[in-house]
């Protein structure tokens, strides 16, 4: 028997990053972990900066940097739109280091005027990608 599947779109302000069925999808919304699967309730929720896990159909399993958004779950299929969406292959394993480098030591010893919140997104983006990279490892 097939799994049950929804429709997914993943769309970046550069370019679509991915469209097909998908079993399930894991996502940070602003409230916490949200797990969607096929007929869940209809929701929009803002996305932080993250990681989004698809299980396509037939169970494969892909890992796309998110850098936030927004959500839309409606009853014909699944929206994704982020500012950055990168596939795992896609990241800079070297650049988000050094970015993440950089935000800890702006947050660590600031120096005239330093934004705190700015430094805390970049590190939170930098982590995220870092943690898309481990999950491609495993």
């Amino acid at each position: 028997m097939a799994a049950m599947t929804v429709h997914l779109d993943i769309v970046s302000a550069e370019s679509g990053i991915f469209s097909g069925l998908v079993e399930s999808i894991q996502v940070t919304g602003s409230e916490g972990e949200l797990g969607i699967m096929p007929g869940h309730a209809p929701l929009i929720s803002p996305l932080k900066p993250g990681h989004i896990r698809v299980v396509k159909q037939f169970g494969e399993e892909e890992f796309i940097y998110l850098s936030g958004g927004i959500l839309e779950v409606q009853p014909n299929g699944v929206t994704v739109l982020a500012d950055v969406a990168l596939r795992g292959d896609d990241i800079d394993e070297a650049a988000a280091q050094a970015a993440k480098q950089r935000a800890e030591d702006a947050i660590a010893n600031p120096k005239g005027d330093i934004d705190f919140a700015q430094a805390a997104r970049e590190l939170a983006e930098a982590i995220a990608q870092i943690k898309v990279l481990n999950n491609l490892r495993k």
